[in-house]
């Protein structure tokens, strides 16, 4: 009942300035039919980048839902097993594991893009940048982590050979924080918390910052995806899904020390300072200025360079995307 009681005084403390500038700020159109659904699961994971994902149970409510339960999967390849398995209905994810997953066969649409930057490339002091990962250590939970595909298109943008450039570490027991901490490996890339407690520690440097560093700024980084087969059965359900998701990305610029209180008060996440600080580095802003479908065509272009997927961009578009919900917000937005 505390966790409850600790929501509604979120969204009831929510200023009128904040809330002015949510997309769809009614609750339903008068015309909308009710959920097809009134059961959602969201993916949990270790991250904290998909705040927004986090603070929208009750918009989930107002919505139309009865119950929304959150299952805890591992990131990244992980969250696109869930959602293609069907563990879970709809996920924020990273744009190149998602991408990954449906060149594969995954049944999933992706449905928009909602920030382009939360991962940071740390090195020593022998990194300057992506082409002096040649010939080092590079630390990765697992080979086909998100770490790793982004990692691996990066360095294929820059012309690096990434299976025989790159000396990739991995360890299923210690993580690669830890690595590069110790000074055991030459950089890894790290998702929030991780470089906010990296530069509280004041180890190693940021070489990429995806949410300032171009090309990668100028891309979605997190895009929320949904079950192909609940997409295609709920289309009603999946629009208020998009809506409250939408919503709280908003919450995440206009109320940024409440989601991080609410992060924290709701156990996603243990520490405000750091949660604080992802919400105010990371770029929620951007998702009604960014094409998703530009962002999907870019990391598919450069996974199929690296040699990590088989269809081209155009096809994986086609089979794998569904705009109408985010475009139909949108012009609603407008009017």
């Amino acid at each position: 009942m505390q966790i409850i009681q600790s929501r509604r005084r979120f969204l009831a403390g929510l200023s009128a300035a904040g809330t002015a500038s949510l997309v769809g700020v009614q609750q339903s159109l008068p015309a909308e039919p009710p959920p097809e659904t009134t059961s959602v699961r969201l993916a949990k994971i270790r991250g904290i980048c998909i705040a927004p994902q986090y603070v929208a149970e009750e918009l989930l409510y107002a919505e139309g839902f009865a119950e929304v339960r959150y299952v805890m999967t591992e990131t990244a390849a992980g969250q696109s097993d869930a959602v293609a398995s069907g563990q879970v209905d709809f996920t924020l994810n990273f744009a190149a594991p998602l991408v990954v997953t449906m060149d594969a066969g995954g049944p999933i649409a992706v449905l928009a893009g909602v920030h382009p930057g939360c991962f940071e490339l740390f090195g020593n002091e022998n990194i300057r940048g992506i082409r002096d990962l040649k010939g080092k250590s590079v630390g990765v939970q697992a080979l086909g982590s998100s770490p790793h595909v982004f990692l691996t298109g990066m360095a294929a943008y820059v012309g690096l050979d990434p299976l025989k450039d790159i000396n990739w570490v991995t360890s299923p027991s210690i993580k690669p924080m830890t690595l590069f901490t110790r000074g055991e490996i030459d950089a890894f890339l790290g998702f929030p918390p991780e470089p906010q407690e990296l530069r509280a520690q004041n180890v190693g440097h940021v070489v990429i910052n995806s949410a300032v560093d171009r090309p990668w700024s100028q891309y979605f980084c997190c895009m929320l995806a949904g079950n192909a087969d609940f997409v295609h059965n709920n289309p009603i359900a999946t629009k208020r899904v998009v809506r409250a998701i939408l919503k709280a990305t908003d919450l995440c610029v206009s109320e940024p020390q409440r989601v991080a209180r609410q992060i924290v008060d709701d156990g996603f996440t243990a520490n405000y300072d750091y949660a604080l600080q992802t919400m105010t580095d990371v770029p929620y802003n951007k998702w009604r200025e960014y094409d998703p479908e530009d962002t999907i065509r870019f990391y598919a272009l450069r996974l199929q360079e690296a040699g990590m997927i088989r269809s081209g961009p155009q096809k994986i578009i086609a089979d794998r995307t569904d705009w109408r919900f985010l475009n139909e917000l949108k012009r609603e937005l407008k009017t």
